[in-house]
């Protein structure tokens, strides 16, 4: 043989174990192969199913998407009510998602079609259901005022659809972004062929509802235990698999799919005093540091630009008896609230974070953010529960004969839980023994407000307060305890607190609102500016938004082929 033939045939060798060899690390390392065990996932034999394709967290309807980080929280500028409530503080913020505009009359209207519907009023069971996702349309009266038309009209006229809905507490925004949670992954579902086509609409009745945590903890449980709804359209069903005898398995959608979305929920504060100052694109020094005054860029809240130069960036109160400013010049196109996205959007594409309407967030109000405990999403809120279990173990679904209903300080009656979710009880010393993170449920008064922190800690005389005695005079919050009942008729007794001892309003009640109002100076458009309210009550000039936790990478990420 030719020399030159027995080289090439042997170089042709070496490629080709080459690249037999690569073929084989290639198969090894497969992505449904585990790195664990080496056993195949999501196999048609059955076994470990998991979503092995999943890329990133895919934005939900209406919101966008924030990159986390490090930024000053507090005040920053101007302190002219001298409350001492926003002191600097650096914090930092994993990615999360935020509704880029405050939710709508529209949008809240939706929700209450959808209760009307479910759990009609005109059925005294329900009644009270209804009433309690009800806005509140008084709040815009005055007594030195005329205002009957938004009291008439604001909530429901298609005019005012895209308006920022307000009379909402801030238990009705948690009520109304539970409900969207629900609705969105019962469409997600749906379309991923787990849930029947269009249940959502025709099947859905009081005793036959949705509710993703059930749908994850008892699949089984949810419409009812309707099978037809649960079962679904298989044609779409990734996971499901039939084994030799035609069983299937896998036909319910779990976390591991990625189709189920955190929930939405009302932002922290500082979720949204981060979004709102919208860092993410100017990052000097000196915003880095906590010298931003606004959500724009700049310290005025005139538009500097040549086009658009002397235009408004926000709706505001420019001074007294001035809600708008002259017709046709120097206006800002509102004298109360005005439609969503009527102004610039901040560089997270979050439209009025300044302006329009305050908003609820999540956060119980205390004078004192305690960032030496904490400085990673800092929250004051906690109460931790979880699923309530029978007898044989199951979990304890809401039915339409156990709804627990809860009367407000101001009399309202609203639902603590509806049918089809699953009932939930304070955690207990099963969860927190010998943990070092948690030790209670309930954690709202955690360095602050509780007995162990309270300036007067030595007054209290615990035989007393074991006894009903409390003495209301020595505790840090000192505030009034109006207490409404029913009596054997069922009417409301309301006890006015009529003590002359009470030293503040502040309580585990009140919640912290953020961003100025259609009816605030501009002095409330800085971010870091912080006040509370009931949250039981509502007023014309608080809305909100809602938010969703990110998970998987911290920003963004788009996938590149490789070579």
């Amino acid at each position: 043989m030719d020399m030159k033939k027995v080289v090439a045939f042997k170089v042709l060798l070496v490629l080709a174990l080459t690249l037999a060899s690569t073929s084989c690390k290639k198969s090894s390392s497969s992505k449904n192969s585990s790195r664990a065990t080496g056993w195949q996932i999501n196999s048609r034999e059955g076994g470990f199913q998991y979503n092995t394709d999943f890329k990133e967290q895919e934005t939900s309807p209406g919101l966008v998407f924030v990159e986390g980080g490090t930024f000053t929280k507090g005040r920053v500028q101007d302190d002219v009510m001298h409350d001492w409530n926003n002191t600097p503080n650096q914090q930092h913020v994993q990615s999360f998602y935020m509704d880029e505009t405050e939710v709508t009359n529209a949008m809240y209207m939706e929700y209450l079609d959808w209760i009307k519907r479910v759990y009609p009023p005109s059925d005294e069971n329900f009644r009270a259901i209804y009433n309690g996702a009800l806005p509140d349309t008084l709040v815009w009266r005055n007594r030195l005022g005329y205002n009957e038309v938004m009291t008439e009209n604001y909530l429901r006229h298609p005019g005012y659809g895209e308006y920022p809905v307000v009379g909402v507490s801030w238990i009705q925004a948690v009520e109304f972004a539970n409900w969207r949670s629900d609705r969105v992954n019962e469409y997600n579902l749906e379309k991923a062929g787990y849930l029947k086509r269009d249940a959502k609409i025709v099947d859905v009745n009081a005793e036959s509802t949705f509710s993703t945590d059930t749908y994850i903890n008892a699949p089984t449980l949810t419409y009812g235990g309707n099978e037809e709804i649960i079962n679904g359209e298989k044609r779409n069903r990734r996971y499901v698999r039939t084994d030799a005898d035609g069983n299937e398995s896998n036909i319910y959608a779990t976390r591991e799919t990625g189709l189920i979305t955190p929930k939405y929920r009302l932002p922290t504060e500082t979720e949204w005093e981060y979004a709102a100052l919208g860092l993410s694109e100017v990052r000097s020094y000196n915003l880095y540091r906590g010298r931003k005054k606004y959500p724009w860029d700049g310290q005025y809240t005139r538009n500097g630009s040549r086009k658009f130069r002397g235009d408004q960036l926000a709706n505001f109160k420019q001074g007294k008896g001035d809600y708008g400013g002259i017709a046709g010049w120097s206006d800002d196109g509102a004298d109360i609230t005005n439609k969503v996205k009527s102004y610039a959007p901040n560089d997270f594409g979050l439209y009025d974070m300044a302006g329009n309407v305050a908003e609820w967030v999540a956060d119980v109000y205390r004078p004192i953010v305690d960032d030496e405990f904490n400085d990673f999403n800092y929250y004051r809120g906690n109460v931790y529960t979880k699923n309530a279990i029978n007898d044989d173990g199951t979990v304890k679904v809401v039915t339409v004969d156990n709804i627990v209903y809860d009367t407000l300080s101001n009399g309202k009656i609203v639902a603590r839980n509806l049918p089809g979710e699953i009932l939930q009880v304070p955690v207990d010393e099963n969860e927190t023994y010998l943990r070092t993170n948690f030790d209670k449920s309930n954690t709202i008064n955690f360095r602050d407000g509780d007995r162990q922190s309270s300036r007067r800690f030595e007054s209290f005389n615990e035989d007393d307060e074991a006894n009903g005695n409390k003495d209301e005079t020595r505790k840090m919050y000192n505030s009034p305890k109006n207490i409404i009942t029913r009596d054997s008729s069922g009417k409301l007794v309301r006890q006015y607190d009529k003590s002359n001892n009470r030293t503040s309003l502040i309580n585990d009640e009140v919640r912290v609102y953020k961003g100025g109002s259609w009816k605030d100076r501009e002095y409330w458009l800085d971010p870091a500016q912080r006040r509370y309210f009931p949250q039981d009550m509502a007023t014309d000039y608080i809305g909100f938004r809602c938010a969703m936790s990110r998970v998987g990478s911290k920003s963004k990420t788009t996938t590149k082929k490789k070579n």
